[in-house]
């Protein structure tokens, strides 16, 4: 990998490319950012790289047409807060903007109730029931869907997003842990107290339908 200093400059004297080029010859996540900071049109190469990612997940927790709006929220709050961007903190802007992203989706929660209830109603087998069933881990699907909205609506507001960044925006939990701005430590325990309040609602769900047949 190539670094090229902010001091570096073209034989004009004009400033030079800033920060890390990868081996494919385009700058890396923190190089853009670095860079916008002086050229600030440079920035609209990240939401050519993550606006898709962000959408989607923006998508699952609030469905699409909250998303469109959403996903330019978090972009210009992004650009507007790229002085704050840490590269040591995770190795791309991924994390960063499912973050700022999760910030966004505050204000928004009706939506996402609504977004869960459309999902408890769901098939096992629709496009959209997978990402329960990841939650769930090694629950039934469709009990999973079934449980979704209450279990959601039950947890803590830091456990659902750790939870839903892991399932939904597919980060790793040292990812998870950047895009929150928390430990590590915190993450596994919001993730295990999340899962567990999960798969109690799944619990429920099926002793309530053994009962309703008489089992």
């Amino acid at each position: 990998m190539e670094i090229i200093r902010s001091d570096d400059r073209t034989p004009d004297g004009a400033i030079g490319a800033i920060g890390a080029i990868g081996e494919g010859g385009e700058p890396d996540d923190a190089a853009l950012i670095e860079r916008s900071l002086q050229a600030p049109e440079t920035f609209a190469a990240l939401f050519d790289r993550y606006a898709a990612r962000v959408h989607r997940y923006l998508a699952r927790r609030v469905g699409p047409d909250e998303a469109d709006d959403l996903v330019s929220d978090t972009f210009l709050a992004a650009f507007e807060q790229r002085r704050r961007f840490d590269p040591e903190r995770a190795p791309g802007a991924l994390p960063w903007l499912l973050g700022i992203a999760t910030n966004q989706i505050r204000g928004h929660r009706r939506a996402e109730a609504r977004r869960w209830r459309t999902l408890a109603r769901a098939r096992p087998d629709d496009a959209e029931a997978s990402p329960a069933e990841r939650v769930a881990d090694r629950v039934d699907a469709g009990a999973a869907a079934r449980a979704l909205t209450g279990a959601l609506e039950e947890m803590r507001p830091g456990d659902r997003d750790a939870l839903l960044l892991l399932a939904w925006g597919d980060l790793t939990y040292p990812e998870i842990a950047s895009a929150l701005e928390i430990p590590v430590g915190t993450v596994r325990s919001r993730i295990h107290r999340a899962r567990g309040r999960l798969r109690r609602h799944v619990d429920g769900t099926h002793l309530a339908e053994r009962s309703d047949h008489g089992e």
